[in-house]
């Protein structure tokens, strides 16, 4: 008796080491947010990186396997990220160990320590930009002749990543910081060095994205 064919996978590799790398981006984002970074005269707070990441993951995601396949994935994408603040919850509320250095318990909590309103800005802002940056992404493919042109794809990424991550800013900073200062400063310095970095590092990152899954899976589009 012939052995049965083999049966293509359930999820695409592609689709699937993708959706890996957009756990892991929601996960670090906070973390990596603590820190200020100097992009010329440039100030932002490095969670950009991974949020950014976001953007070009759920726009390749898009770009291959449609629309309500990348906002399932940005839905899916609450998952690790509530899952790693319950986490990250739980080990503060744990003694520390005796023997643990008192310099580097207090580093350890300065970090990973939230107010309740940066813990709900958080996830609000998330939520928002990274459905409306699949929206857009995918309106304007169909509003042109060379939709499907690379040099379309990147245009549709860098206004998508754009005006995405200046609502996710407003968002962010508006519930978390509004009342405790001023806020139009850092939200116009957050907003255009957003703008830049979604402008300069967004478009090629989607097109090797989008390159480089089509080469592992015929099957995308």
């Amino acid at each position: 008796m012939n052995d049965p064919a083999p049966q293509p996978p359930a999820i695409a590799a592609p689709l699937f080491v993708l959706c890996l790398l957009y756990g892991g981006m929601t996960v670090i984002a906070g973390v990596l947010g603590f820190k200020q970074v100097a992009l010329g005269s440039l100030a932002v707070e490095a969670g950009i990186f991974a949020f950014l990441m976001l953007v070009v993951i759920s726009s390749a995601v898009a770009q291959l396997y449609g629309r309500g396949t990348a906002n399932r994935l940005v839905l899916w994408g609450f998952l690790p990220l509530f899952a790693s603040m319950a986490l990250i919850g739980l080990v503060l509320l744990l003694p520390a160990s005796a023997d643990m250095d008192p310099e580097r318990l207090g580093a350890f909590e300065t970090v990973l320590s939230q107010n309740l309103r940066i813990m709900a800005a958080g996830p609000a802002a998330y939520g928002v930009s990274m459905l409306l940056n699949v929206t857009i992404f995918s309106f304007l493919k169909g509003k042109a002749d060379d939709a499907g042109s690379t040099a379309w794809m990147m245009a549709r990424g860098a206004i998508a990543s754009a005006l995405s991550q200046v609502v996710d800013t407003l968002i962010f900073i508006t519930l978390a910081f509004y009342g405790e200062f001023p806020i139009g400063s850092l939200l116009l310095g957050q907003a255009l060095a957003k703008v830049v970095l979604s402008v300069v590092l967004v478009p090629p990152l989607i097109a090797l994205a989008v390159w480089m899954a089509r080469k592992y899976d015929p099957r995308a589009a």
